[in-house]
């Protein structure tokens, strides 16, 4: 599971000088406050550092840049992102998926306040939703640290090296123990940048660019003559299928009922039309009219569908029917959730809502 120790100086020699000249050394949260790259053990702000790492562990960098630019803007502190209303930073994060990333960052300026950064594995790994790798990132890009990491494309690269026989979910203490071997103790920062930027660039899922990549004659995938068949994948597995009425629930004044997910969950906090799973066998507008009287207590008269909406997370597939409903009877009560509010279509804007909510706002602005 591992390269020739004696290879081990040449692949950091290799990746390094090859990062040098075609690295990604544009990153904002990887540069000083005057958009220099940082000498070797200069620390950078840790602050900057950790919330990029914490968007990156579900998205890609590209999607995740602007993010962070505006959530720096509004949150620059550690102290103003624990001051925070989470509403507020649940809005901030909307689109961005995987809200409970929001919350744990939240929880951790919290926890980190009154305390010096941590400069150990185990300081990291005590802060809510920080793995090993998201810690060992912060660690060498903050502090320039030596610290090893083991993100996707980590996996993928490391993989390859060796043409490793099983899915890396299978592997992971050999790869671990690869990833520290390999890691570059006199310039951490620099080297993990670069084996992400390997990754990311190069030796990608697909079309990997072989004939450009630093590590061509030390790869075992490539000398196998198919590096695209690794990292081996896991025998795909079917996702679960749900059907799930939704009520667009409107009163005689115009406004709309909305509620606030509990804070459990991907979803946490988030607002969203009422509604639930379909039982087998019953009709859709039955659904809407039962999630609502069992949720909500209320009775409603379930009218036109508004919009259908498919959704695909990782680990299920949704179907959202949506139909617009008017109220009957029964005050609102958040039998199942923190709160219920009636708002204005027009202010539906200002709350954070899951991205599937999206295209339904959208229709029924369109539709009034």
């Amino acid at each position: 599971m591992s390269v020739a120790v004696p290879e081990v100086a040449a692949l950091r020699k290799r990746l390094l000088s090859w990062w040098e000249a075609h690295g990604r050394h544009t990153i904002p949260w990887k540069l000083r406050a005057d958009g220099h790259p940082p000498v070797p053990g200069e620390a950078l702000d840790p602050y900057g550092v950790w919330v990029a790492e914490v968007m990156l562990q579900q998205t890609q960098l590209q999607v995740a840049l602007p993010y962070w630019r505006r959530w720096m803007e509004r949150f620059p502190s550690l102290e103003a992102l624990a001051a925070a209303e989470e509403h507020d930073v649940l809005l901030l994060w909307q689109s961005l998926g995987y809200y409970v990333r929001a919350r744990r960052l939240q929880q951790g300026a919290r926890l980190l306040q009154g305390h010096p950064w941590p400069r150990t594995l185990e300081g990291w790994l005590a802060l809510p939703g920080i793995g090993r790798s998201t810690a060992g990132s912060i660690l060498s890009s903050a502090f320039d640290l030596p610290f090893a990491i083991l993100d996707g494309n980590v996996k993928r690269v490391l993989a390859r090296l060796i043409a490793s026989p099983r899915p890396p979910a299978r592997e992971l203490n050999g790869l671990w123990q690869l990833s520290e071997l390999l890691l570059d103790p006199q310039r951490p920062r620099a080297f993990n940048q670069a084996l992400m930027d390997l990754g990311a660039t190069v030796c990608t899922p697909r079309n990997p660019s072989c004939g450009v990549c630093p590590w061509q004659a030390h790869c075992a995938a490539y000398a196998a003559g198919d590096p695209a068949a690794y990292p081996v994948k896991e025998a795909p597995r079917e996702l679960p299928f749900q059907v799930i009425g939704v009520g667009v629930v409107r009163n005689a004044a115009g406004e709309v009922l909305i509620d606030q997910r509990l804070n459990e969950g991907l979803l946490g906090g988030l607002w969203e039309f009422p509604g639930g799973k379909q039982e087998p066998g019953e009709a859709i507008a039955a659904t809407i009219a039962r999630e609502l009287r069992e949720e909500l207590a209320i009775e409603v008269a379930v009218g036109e569908e508004l919009i259908t909406v498919e959704h695909a997370y990782s680990h299920k597939k949704l179907r959202f029917v949506v139909h617009l409903c008017t109220w009957r009877s029964g005050e609102p009560q958040p039998l199942a959730s923190q709160q219920v509010r009636w708002v204005r279509p027009e202010q539906l804007g200002d709350f954070p809502f899951p991205a599937a909510n999206a295209r339904i706002i959208a229709a029924l602005l369109e539709r009034l």
